[in-house]
């Protein structure tokens, strides 16, 4: 009886990475043993007869080929990324700007209403004071 050797599937770090890139290559010329036409890990994978998790383990820099090449390399994520949160820093600036506006405004407006209220108490004791007869209009005639 025969043992199979265990380590008869596993290869060269060196010779992997040339499988892969020799996957990527004939996915991209339309030459695919497994007929893959997008260059995706996913596929990349499948057409060097690995798993998708050996690629982004063990060789991040063919994962990030395959990302550049569908446009989505992590770098240019990361400038996306860092030019969003610019633009939401400046709109958080500008909102902070304008609750301060408000506050201040706010902070007039009671000012304002507390010298009205003021006002018209004392108005309303000098009515009081006063023995003012209020006019009750009459109806008018039919």
């Amino acid at each position: 009886m025969k043992s199979k050797d265990k380590t008869a599937n596993y290869k060269p770090a060196v010779d992997r990475e040339k499988d892969l890139k020799l996957a990527i290559y004939r996915i991209e010329n339309g030459r695919a043993h497994n007929k893959e036409t997008k260059v995706t890990i996913a596929a990349v994978a499948r057409e060097a007869g690995v798993s998708t998790a050996l690629i982004h383990n063990h060789y991040p820099a063919v994962a990030e080929a395959i990302r550049e090449k569908q446009g989505r390399s992590s770098r240019a994520m990361r400038d996306v990324k860092h030019q969003d949160l610019i633009a939401e820093r400046q709109k958080s600036t500008g909102y902070r700007q304008e609750i301060e506006e408000l506050k201040a405004k706010l902070a007039s407006i009671a000012s304002i209403n507390e010298v009205l209220l003021e006002e018209n108490s004392v108005l309303k004791a000098k009515l009081k004071d006063r023995s003012v007869v209020e006019l009750v209009s009459a109806q008018p005639r039919r």
